[in-house]
């Protein structure tokens, strides 16, 4: 049965410039200036250097409304029903709004790649080399292998169209363990150790360090060293050579490569706000160092006015000239509205932050941080959560005492003894303090840390205590024991 039905709905939409605006928030310095870079390789109608007055002018009077018109220009006036232009017949299965990966590039020879070429050395068959190559590209990046040799003679059949035996994939595993770096292809921790203590030149300690890793591996991971003396028969000063031995083995054999240049200098840090102190005045600017001015090409807009100019006597190839020329500079347009917005909106909020955290941008003590919330920022800057969220997200800020992620400024809050609010930052710092000063050998209980706090006025439960720590990447006090 058919029935007409009237419903009203509410629904918000976004505009091409709020969706350019938003996910401009969410880059840092880094990824904006290559954000830059390749909107500048894609869109002819924009390019580097300030906007004249003049220019600025021109483009208000070009300027259109999210709906995508203007009074000064129609492009449905071009258009008879039946004169469609070129680019609207060609499938578009992409948009602007896509998200894509670029694939990173090398600068240096990679993990895996280092692993190929050994095999390169290597004197072994046709058959040999695909199974090696196939193993060492099960490596992980940590250089473990954690699947089994089974799994993968299963595999390698249905993928690379290859049969092999259980026992030539141990045969293989056995040769990818015997590259370099050291402990490469062990599918544990234990193997990964043992791999790398049977490389080293025989003496008492190393042979010990063996028996260790290979009989009381359980108790060493747990740091119950007395049982492994009594095991091992072995005093105070031989446990600590053997010791030395074992913690100067890496756990994770692919970290130590470093042949991957590009991979490294990623991780440089560059700060997207600079906080300047001239006698207790704080100044915010943005790190803009890298970043260029942006303006709509001229050239584009004398075309644009030029093709508008003459709307008697076009061909069709002209008026798809004219919907492309203006398509350019309207993209060009809110590019540059999205950066200006984004630049507002980072500094505002950074603003905000410096000057809720005033003392501690002052004096650089973390006790003089606040508890703050998103919600406080966004009641300062009449923003919405998620736009404050946004801008917290993977950014930093220079200060005279180090560069801090703004997320670092974030805390909850707790009351002390005296009813006081104080940030949760104030006191895992005391908690850090605690345990960087207590004796190795005799590491602080949560139960002691949580009476430590009692007596500075900070009344907090045991399991509360175990959460600060785990928060701050410290084990509990049996894992950091120490010989």
């Amino acid at each position: 049965m058919l029935r007409q039905q009237l419903q009203q709905k509410l629904q918000q939409k976004l505009s091409p410039a709020q969706i350019q605006v938003i996910k401009m928030l969410e880059v840092p310095t880094l990824e904006l200036e290559e954000r830059i870079r390749q909107e500048l390789e894609e869109n002819p109608a924009l390019e580097e250097g300030a906007e004249s007055e003049k220019e600025t002018e021109e483009m208000d009077d070009l300027s259109i409304d999210d709906g995508g018109n203007n009074d000064d220009f129609d492009p449905e006036e071009y258009m008879a029903d039946d004169d469609i232009p070129d680019y609207k017949l060609k499938a578009n299965n992409t948009s602007k709004d896509d998200k894509y990966e670029d694939i990173p590039f090398s600068v240096g020879m990679t993990f895996h790649e280092f692993l190929e070429e050994q095999v390169g050395l290597l004197h072994v068959s046709n058959q040999e080399r695909l199974l090696l190559e196939y193993v060492i590209g099960n490596v992980d990046d940590e250089g473990y292998l954690r699947r089994t040799p089974e799994a993968m003679v299963d595999d390698i059949v249905f993928q690379a169209g290859v049969e092999t035996t259980d026992e030539e994939m141990y045969r293989i595993i056995s040769l990818v363990r015997q590259l370099d770096p050291a402990g490469v292809g062990a599918s544990n921790l234990q193997e990964c150790l043992m791999l790398q203590l049977e490389r080293k030149e025989s003496c008492e300690s190393v042979d010990m360090a063996k028996r260790l890793v290979k009989e009381y591996f359980e108790e060493f991971s747990k740091k119950h060293f007395d049982k492994i003396q009594r095991g091992l028969e072995m005093d105070d000063t031989m446990l600590k050579k053997v010791m030395t031995e074992i913690t100067r083995l890496n756990p994770k054999p692919g970290n130590a490569w470093d042949g991957n240049v590009l991979e490294k200098s990623m991780t440089t840090i560059v700060p997207d706000f600079i906080l300047e102190n001239d006698e207790g005045q704080l100044t915010v600017s943005l790190n803009n160092s890298n970043v260029p001015e942006l303006r709509v090409s001229s050239t584009y807009n004398e075309m644009f006015q030029d093709y508008a100019g003459n709307k008697k006597n076009q061909s069709r190839e002209m008026k798809d000239a004219v919907m492309f020329v203006k398509q350019k500079i309207d993209s060009a347009r809110w590019f540059i509205d999205a950066i200006k917005q984004r630049q507002q909106t980072l500094l505002t909020t950074m603003i905000a932050i410096v000057n809720f955290q005033k003392e501690f941008f002052i004096e650089g003590d973390d006790t003089y941080l606040k508890p703050m919330i998103l919600k406080d920022i966004a009641d300062r800057t009449s923003y919405d959560i998620s736009t404050i969220s946004r801008v917290s997200n993977s950014k930093y800020i220079q200060t005279e005492f180090g560069i801090f992620p703004v997320k670092y400024f974030f805390s909850e809050s707790m009351t002390n003894d005296s009813g006081e609010e104080v940030s949760t930052r104030e006191i895992k710092k005391i908690l850090q303090d605690c345990i960087d000063a207590e004796d190795k050998q005799k590491p602080i209980t949560d139960e002691t840390l949580a009476a430590i706090l009692k007596t500075k006025g900070y009344v907090v439960a045991r399991r509360t205590v175990a959460k600060y720590r785990e928060q701050l990447n410290i084990p509990v006090a049996r894992m950091r024991k120490e010989v």
